[in-house]
């Protein structure tokens, strides 16, 4: 099988590059203006989402409400309950910033896109994948930054959760309820125009990443963690990751769950999204910004990791479908 590297993945690498040889235009204070920059990035991945957003396809998922809570309650209770046992176990080994960035991983809602798209490639129960993903999101602009204000509570910090939820009621709800409202005059002209949209949204997310990382590489906050607590960030991931999907895979099964919807539940159930969480992160840790690119660090190390895991997974058990 032929190697393809993935566009966006490398992109990523490039914005973080790019902000750690020229991180002066997108810190604060930059010519860039990132504080203005970012929330009308943010406002145009949501209006996009909200615009390429199916109520027909969330109405044919609705009606298998046990596969429902099974999955949400594994994106927004198992995840985030396995990271605090976690951080109590081996948190003393990273720094705050990454302990805190691998909580918010925890915390995030599911994928939409690639969880649907796994699904759909091993067979699966496409309206519940698609139903679940696109509830998480929404569920997610509120039950993240809880979460987080719960966390940074127990570690004697102090979240502003009113003034994260009115700039998230601003600059993602807003945009993508406008989104919703204007698809019936230009939801064909973008899905006849497909890639165009995906470039735009795409771009968007690739600069608050540039962005987001210009302030840590500015302030030299990288100097102080040692490659080898890095790796230690990775390892976890891959753990965490490896923990849900037998978890899920377990649960499935000992539920007499169908092959199908099996799919759905453990593609929506493991994944956590870099697209919300990137955007959500500008807002929630807006006081922060030197931190930002170590708290988005897990995430990104998660993203690639449960595509390369996912993907021949989907394959195996589109194969076993077919026989």
């Amino acid at each position: 099988m032929k190697f393809r590297l993935d566009p966006f993945l490398t992109g990523m690498v490039v914005a973080i590059v790019l902000a750690a040889l020229f991180p002066a235009p997108g810190a604060s204070g930059g010519w860039l203006h990132p504080d203005l920059l970012t929330k009308a990035s943010i406002a145009l991945v949501f209006f996009l989402n909200g615009a390429g957003l199916s109520f027909k396809a969330l109405k044919d998922g609705v009606l298998r409400w046990r596969l429902h809570i099974a999955i949400q309650s594994a994106t927004f209770l198992l995840f985030p309950l396995i990271g605090l046992a976690a951080l109590a176990a081996f948190g003393s080994f990273i720094t705050p910033d990454l302990r805190l960035g691998f909580f918010y991983l925890c915390a995030l809602p599911s994928t939409v896109s690639s969880s649907v798209a796994m699904t759909a490639a091993a067979r699966g129960n496409v309206p519940v994948a698609v139903f679940n993903a696109t509830l998480s999101s929404l569920i997610g602009i509120f039950a993240t930054p809880l979460w987080m204000s719960l966390m940074l509570k127990s570690s004697g910090q102090h979240l502003d959760i009113l003034s994260v939820f009115l700039d998230l009621l601003i600059w993602l709800v807003l945009p993508l309820i406008v989104g919703q409202l204007a698809r019936p005059l230009i939801g064909a002209v973008l899905a006849r125009h497909k890639k165009l949209t995906q470039t735009a949204d795409r771009g968007a997310i690739l600069l608050l990443v540039y962005t987001s990382f210009c302030d840590s590489f500015m302030r030299h906050i990288w100097s102080d963690n040692r490659p080898a607590v890095l790796l230690l960030v990775a390892a976890a991931t891959l753990i965490l990751f490896f923990l849900v999907l037998n978890l899920l895979l377990f649960a499935s099964k000992r539920l007499g769950v169908d092959a199908p919807a099996r799919a759905a539940v453990v593609f929506c159930g493991t994944k956590k999204s870099l697209a919300t969480g990137v955007p959500m992160a500008a807002l929630i840790f807006a006081s922060h910004p030197s931190s930002l690119g170590l708290i988005l660090l897990p995430i990104m190390i998660y993203h690639p990791l449960q595509l390369l895991i996912c993907t021949p997974l989907a394959s195996r058990w589109a194969k076993q479908a077919e026989n």
